[in-house]
């Protein structure tokens, strides 16, 4: 199987823009340019954790140091890294 997909929700968006409001990630979320959900499921949204890298990387570029450190720093497990993990141990077709 390939590398696993890394998801994220709204709330990885939100600690990895620096800890924004939840309104303020609703609004970027809404925006035109930002990536399309990978997902929508009944807790909310998730998008591809690299597209939404990609987005912060050529949007917020004073941002981009903060990276997968801050992101991982929580320490608590969320909905789109659990789900994140269960894909990755999906087993593939056949």
């Amino acid at each position: 199987m390939d590398k696993a997909a890394r998801l994220m929700g709204a709330h990885e968006i939100r600690v990895r823009l620096g800890g924004i409001s939840r309104q303020r990630v609703y609004q970027l979320t809404s925006r035109a340019d930002f990536p399309r959900p990978a997902a929508v499921l009944q807790q909310g949204k998730v998008w591809f954790g690299d597209q939404v890298e990609a987005w912060i990387g050529t949007r917020r570029p004073h941002q981009d140091d903060l990276g997968e450190a801050e992101s991982r720093s929580s320490g608590s497990a969320t909905r789109a890294g659990v789900f994140s993990e269960l894909l990755r141990d999906e087993p593939g077709p056949g």
